[in-house]
């Protein structure tokens, strides 16, 4: 990359992106700027996503990983695992516990991309009501979980983590049905990955992503029900 092109990329103080289809090849959409709530939900309504600090780099790839709710696949072992009930399962109630579970560098995984920053700027998120997290417990031992951002309806899964057998895959399947019980329309996930195949994670073009994630957006879901509505 020349230093004219690398100039491009960087962000200054308005809050604002270049549009994903000027990109890199690899998907860099930016460098720069800060996680603060009102840029980190700027970039997810525009389809751009935060992946590292020092610097801060913002992504948009082509083709783009989604999990379709209403076509998510449950393997048959796991499923039989789940109807066992191994797990206690709750929403929002260890969100900050989950992103330092997703931190914490494990050998199946290597190094997590989370760091103390985005832990900081994603629990703000959660305080503002823009980030959830499903946990699963084994007593009151936290040994699963999944996080990430919510939007009208669009939901981008950020990472999860586990400590015991399933815990993980058992905290994506109650994510999946809780948005499809709250008639969200879309769940971002970035990338495949070997676990999110088994559940039948695709591949769709950035053009189709974004034409998909303006749909979302102007839904109005709610992560929660309204208290006197359930």
């Amino acid at each position: 990359m020349t230093l004219r092109e690398l100039r491009k990329l960087l962000l200054d103080e308005r809050l604002e992106f270049p549009p994903p289809s000027e990109a890199t090849a690899e998907g860099l959409v930016a460098l720069g700027g800060d996680l603060s709530p009102e840029r980190l939900l700027l970039a997810y309504r525009n389809g751009v996503y935060p992946w590292s600090v020092n610097p801060i780099t913002w992504w948009s790839p082509d083709p783009r990983a989604i999990l379709e709710l209403h076509q998510f696949n449950i393997p048959r072992r796991l499923a039989q695992v789940m109807r066992q009930q191994p797990y206690w399962i709750t929403r929002d109630q260890a969100f900050r516990e989950v992103m330092q579970g997703c931190a914490t560098h494990a050998p199946q995984r290597g190094a997590s991309w989370v760091t103390p920053e985005f832990i900081q700027a994603y629990a703000r998120l959660h305080q503002l009501g823009h980030a959830h997290s499903v946990e699963c417990w084994r007593g009151a031992e936290l040994v699963g979980g999944i996080y990430g951002v919510s939007l009208g309806g669009f939901f981008a899964g950020e990472s999860m983590f586990y400590r015991a057998d399933n815990a993980s895959k058992i905290a994506l399947c109650h994510l999946v049905e809780h948005l499809r019980t709250r008639d969200y329309a879309l769940f971002d996930i970035q990338m495949t990955t070997p676990t999110t195949q088994q559940f039948g994670a695709v591949e769709i073009s950035r053009a189709e992503y974004l034409r998909r994630l303006q749909a979302a957006l102007s839904l109005d879901c709610r992560f929660h029900p309204e208290p006197d509505s359930e």
